[in-house]
């Protein structure tokens, strides 16, 4: 017997059981945000919430971390896994922002995906929780619960 799904009910219920529903990721601005969001890709939000307070202390804005040596980075979220390549995005991504940005994150899906290292999902992610602009992040977990629902 199939059931039918009812949208505003399923809404209601999900807002009433997670009513302030929000990234576990610890950040103070939209770089660290962003940053922190590129790092969590196949790494746990605990362990980036372990590791970019000493990068945020090094290199607190997109201008110092675009002039960083990637061996300076590497040292400093290698436990994050994937930390040679995580350290070119991190590295390219802070250089547009500097440049290309004026020292600003993006707001938009358009030129936030323009930036190394950051997929539909990442910008989602910088676009909700950053600007509080309406974005669904999308992974593959959500998607796969989307299709069974």
């Amino acid at each position: 017997m199939k059931h039918k799904l009812d949208i505003k009910a399923g809404f209601e219920y999900l807002s009433t059981a997670y009513p302030n529903a929000q990234t576990e990721l610890t950040y103070e601005n939209e770089f660290q945000l962003l940053i922190a969001v590129i790092l969590s890709a196949q790494c746990t939000d605990a362990r980036v919430n372990l590791t970019t307070p000493a990068l945020f202390k090094k290199f607190p804005t997109s201008e110092k971390l675009a002039k960083a040596k990637p061996s300076d980075v590497e040292k400093l979220i290698r436990s994050c896994g994937f930390y040679r390549q995580k350290t070119k995005s991190i590295l390219s991504a802070a250089q547009d922002i500097a440049d290309k940005f004026k020292g600003r994150v993006p707001r938009t899906m358009e030129e936030l995906t323009s930036l190394r290292g950051v997929g539909r999902k990442t910008a989602s992610v910088v676009i909700n929780q950053a600007f509080d602009l309406p974005a669904i992040a999308v992974d593959t977990h959500v998607s796969r619960v989307s299709q069974r629902l």
